[in-house]
């Protein structure tokens, strides 16, 4: 059974730092596509980042250069390190798992995503 949760959510001001982690029992994330998504109140869920097996990230565009997607294979735990937080980015973060080696044709998908955390609560005022 898959499980995967998250953690290190919080509130910071604008301009601040987050790390995220998303740490799986039952995945063993050198076999998996792994991603973070986002979702705040009114609007759908959206990728924010992906790493494939080669471990090869992939952003949206709009936290490139201040998002950064990491996988620690050993700790089966994926990190999501978020820099200069702006309050655009509020929202609940969720980790997810695609199939088993499978490969993904968009990372940032949701629907190519077979398990998915509870979600981590990020808050960034101004």
């Amino acid at each position: 059974q898959v499980q995967l949760a998250e953690s290190g959510g919080g509130s910071v001001q604008a301009g601040g730092s987050l790390r995220l982690s998303c740490v799986a029992s039952g995945v063993t994330y050198s076999n998996y596509y792994m991603g973070w998504f986002r979702q705040a109140p009114g609007k759908e869920r959206e990728g924010v980042a992906a790493s494939d097996y080669d471990e090869t990230p992939i952003y949206v565009d709009s936290v490139k250069g201040r998002f950064t997607i990491s996988k620690d294979n050993a700790k089966n735990t994926l990190y999501l390190q978020m820099n200069n937080l702006k309050p655009e980015d509020t929202a609940m973060y969720y980790c997810a798992a695609g199939p088993p080696r499978k490969f993904l044709s968009s990372p940032m998908a949701l629907s190519e995503y077979k398990y998915w955390g509870q979600g981590t609560q990020v808050t960034v005022s101004s």
